[in-house]
């Protein structure tokens, strides 16, 4: 096929933040696409632990200041850029001083989750398609990584569909071995209300827990990848009643399948 326009949106990515099933995947896969000839963009937050002086990060003038009002709030925009060491590849950060300056990415010093995450999730999301609509980039696949991504697909599916920039792009949603015991904030389901999503688009985040929410990632999305071995089984049966794709785990020889899995969504 020729080249496609692939999205890559993380929770968290090497060299930036410590080594995990994840960070790694995402690292490896975005600079193997792009060595396929792909046209890539990698988006992650910029959360307070990632050094911005040791990874030379600088902040995008021309893509920042937007406000996203996100329920009676309104938080500015901040993006910034850096070089993938040893690639050709550009990572852009969705920054916000109350979102994400904060030194723990998630989770409190005693290991809760943060109150405020279900916003910083919403922020996130509608931070990256703002900046690909400012970029003018269309992407053919956004390709999610992580929970704290999910919601980019009821976005991109609703909110956005009549943007011509997303009315082609298709989303793929990986799956992994991860999860939150402890409920989100109880108004989460009202943070997502926005022109093109009614509470009936939703009706799944009738509790805001960490099932239901990949739940309404996979309502809206065009195709999942197994990332683990180990993945939540009734996600898995919950994308089967869908009809949706699923490519199985592939271990470490990734890449060539991701790549016509991509190609499969796209046709």
């Amino acid at each position: 096929m020729e080249p496609s326009r692939i999205l890559f949106v993380s929770t968290v990515m090497e060299p930036y933040l410590p080594a995990s099933e994840i960070a790694t995947l995402v690292r490896q896969l975005s600079q193997s696409i792009q060595d396929k000839g792909h046209e890539i963009r990698t988006f992650m937050p910029r959360f307070g632990c990632i050094n911005e002086r040791r990874n030379q990060l600088h902040e995008v003038i021309r893509l920042s200041g937007m406000n996203l009002i996100i329920d009676d709030t309104d938080p500015p925009l901040i993006i910034k850029v850096a070089t993938l060491p040893s690639a050709r590849t550009q990572i852009y950060f969705i920054d916000n001083e109350d979102y994400f300056q904060r030194r723990a990415i998630l989770h409190d010093e005693s290991g809760k989750l943060f109150e405020d995450n279900d916003e910083r999730s919403v922020f996130f999301a509608r931070g990256v398609l703002e900046t690909v609509k400012k970029l003018r980039w269309s992407p053919d696949i956004v390709h999610c990584h992580g929970w704290f991504t999910c919601l980019l697909a009821i976005f991109l599916k609703k909110a956005y569909k009549d943007d011509p920039l997303f009315s082609s792009s298709k989303i793929v949603l990986s799956l992994y071995d991860e999860q939150f015991t402890e409920p989100l904030n109880h108004n989460a389901k009202q943070k997502l209300l926005m022109e093109g999503i009614k509470a009936k688009d939703v009706e799944v985040l009738s509790e805001p827990i960490y099932e239901n929410f990949m739940k309404l990632a996979i309502q809206y999305s065009d195709g999942l990848i197994l990332g683990s071995k180990v993945v939540n089984q009734s996600l898995i049966s919950y994308a089967k009643g869908l009809k949706k794709p699923i490519l199985a785990y592939q271990g470490e020889e990734y890449i060539s399948a991701y790549n016509m899995f991509y190609d499969k969504i796209i046709d």
